[in-house]
């Protein structure tokens, strides 16, 4: 806008005042155009041949170069040549003037680097129309430049934060045991991001969890869900959490996070090197083969069940397929990257050749990276159109895995703690609103490798503490619950009483103690109760028939020793445990 308020045509203002720069060595052709062009406001630059125009080119930077095709030193070929060099990335439109009429000399302006010709003698009205055409010719470039240079800035900054990105998940998705002797695998994204997963943690046992996953789509979006599965899988895994319960634990988180249409397809193996088995569950992923080396056969694996995230935990299935192993055996998985590898024609690489590849292969050991080469040779060295992920795991004895500790016994359980004890005091207020047993368990889990006992904990725990706050703090006898009916009488003043409860309280102190391959639980339960004469029970056999009486004894089987201790409100339980084979 000027003073007046008027709006500038910014067009009209770009159009009319070009630098143009004119050769041509006939002085009158060169002073016609000269007037032309200044008359249309332009500024003109003369040049009497080629090289000068050269010269001018690097000296002024003209916007459009009008061209004698034919001059001396230099001629307007030579020169329209080096003037494009000179120009680089940007858009010099350049207008071959000739007297030429023949169609190869025409077309040999064009192949210098020349946009157009204007044929002599000149008509004002094209010329203006030419240089028109190609002054918005050249904003339309420039135009296209700037948005290039931006999107190239917002391109690296972007894949720049994408490798931080990626560095930071990797840390997060890869801390288990992926680099160990026995597993072999491939991860090749299609971009900075991979939409598929390869996990492997050792389990407090000494065994092994491996975890492939293909999630819907590919990059950024794709990897996404790839991070609450892996923090479910390590954090899982190495508390001894079982096969099932970490995949109904995955299914249920992917569940409520991912949107309808997007889901993991996924297979995932628990490897026991004690007893040389593998348990196996497939959901929605390519058959996943199981090699058996001395009798060089393929056993396929196919999948029974639902991508995971897919159905809710009540329709969610575990079921899983056992399979016996010997030494040198191997399991085979990998996503359909690996099956649907096309090359240019289309032709898939398919899981015939996956077949024969493994069984054309002399030695077991080159299995995997023969399966690598045929699919890089089938697809070419061409764009990528999916993630290829693929992953062996080999059957060995326990020795060669090593500690499953990690070195020097700290690595695959680290965080969890071994060596403690604590008090735990519930009074009055608590025990009327607050059941203990669930925080007490979910304590006693973070020992690594108790987690696969957690049953008999709870179940200890549970009989110890209604005892003691039954028949310890609120006095209820146990006789009740002798009938149906007494049972329910029972539970009725047990109401009654802990509603009105006003004073006394249940202690728990408990003690954990590390061995080499477990450790010793103590628990002891206390209470403000009367207590009882316990010296003629310490070692008889408690009443089980009815409907009371039998907690007692069932703790007895499950522990190294039940006591009665001061006046017998207190009563003491040791466990001993051992990793899970």
């Amino acid at each position: 806008m000027d003073n007046l308020g008027l709006k500038v045509d910014s067009t009209a203002l770009v159009d009319s005042h070009l630098r143009i720069l004119i050769a041509d060595d006939n002085d009158s052709d060169r002073l016609i155009l000269q007037t032309i062009v200044r008359k249309e406001g332009h500024t003109v630059y003369a040049a009497r041949d080629g090289q000068e125009a050269i010269d001018l080119f690097k000296e002024q930077s003209p916007d459009i170069v009008l061209l004698d095709a034919l001059m001396p030193n230099v001629d307007g070929f030579e020169a329209a040549r080096t003037i494009k060099q000179l120009a680089g990335d940007s858009l010099v439109p350049i207008i071959f003037l000739t007297s030429l009429r023949d169609a190869t000399s025409l077309a040999d302006c064009l192949a210098a680097g020349g946009l157009d010709f204007l044929s002599k003698p000149y008509n004002r009205i094209i010329l203006q129309a030419k240089i028109k055409a190609f002054a918005s010719m050249r904003r339309l470039h420039e135009t296209v430049q700037q948005q290039r240079d931006e999107i190239a800035v917002h391109h690296d900054r972007l894949v720049h934060e994408q490798e931080v990105a990626k560095q930071v998940f990797d840390n997060i998705a890869h801390p288990g045991c992926i680099s160990a002797p026995n597993i072999k695998y491939l991860l090749s994204p299609m971009a900075v991001f991979n939409g598929d997963l390869v996990l492997a943690s050792r389990k407090p046992s000494g065994g092994m969890f491996v975890f492939l996953g293909d999630f819907t789509g590919h990059g950024l979006p794709a990897a996404i869900g790839a991070m609450p599965v892996s923090e479910i899988f390590y954090g899982m895994a190495q508390k001894g959490f079982s096969l099932q319960d970490i995949l109904r634990e995955i299914n249920k988180k992917l569940k409520r996070i991912l949107p309808v249409g997007v889901f993991c397809c996924a297979s995932m193996v628990d490897v026991s090197f004690r007893k040389r088995s593998a348990e196996v569950w497939v959901g929605g992923i390519p058959d996943v083969l199981v090699f058996r080396a001395k009798e060089r056969l393929v056993e396929p694996l196919k999948s029974r069940h639902l991508p995971l995230g897919v159905v809710d935990s009540d329709r969610f299935n575990t079921d899983t397929t056992l399979v016996q192993m010997e030494l040198g055996d191997r399991i085979m998985l990998w996503s359909d990257g690996i099956i649907e590898a096309a090359d240019n024609n289309g032709e898939m690489f398919g899981e015939e050749r996956v077949l024969e590849v493994i069984l054309s292969s002399q030695d077991p050991n080159d299995i995997f990276h023969n399966i690598e080469r045929a699919v890089e040779q089938h697809a070419g060295r061409g764009e990528q159109d999916d993630d290829y992920t693929m992953v062996e795991v080999s059957m060995v004895t326990e020795e060669d895995m090593g500690d499953p500790l990690g070195e020097g016994g700290v690595s695959y359980l680290r965080g969890g703690p071994r060596d403690w004890s604590m008090t735990y005091e519930l009074r009055p207020l608590t025990l009327k609103e607050f059941n203990p047993l669930p925080l007490i368990t979910h304590l006693l889990m973070e020992v690594p490798g108790l987690r696969p006992h957690s049953g008999k904990i709870y179940t200890i725990l549970s009989e110890l503490y209604s005892n003691a706050l039954e028949h310890g703090v609120l006095q209820l006898h146990s006789e009740l619950k002798a009938s149906a009916d007494g049972f329910a009488r029972y539970y009725a003043e047990r109401t009654e009483k802990l509603q009105a409860l006003d004073s006394g309280w249940v202690r728990f102190h408990i003690d954990h103690h590390p061995v080499e391959d477990g450790g010793v639980l103590t628990i002891v339960v206390e209470d403000t109760g009367n207590g009882f004469e316990y010296g003629h029970k310490q070692g008889a056999e408690h009443r089980t028939e009815g409907y009371s009486g039998r907690g007692i004894p069932l703790i007895n089987t499950m522990c190294r020793s039940v006591r009665y201790l001061g006046k017998g409100n207190q009563v003491e339980v040791v466990f001993d445990w051992h990793v899970d084979v």
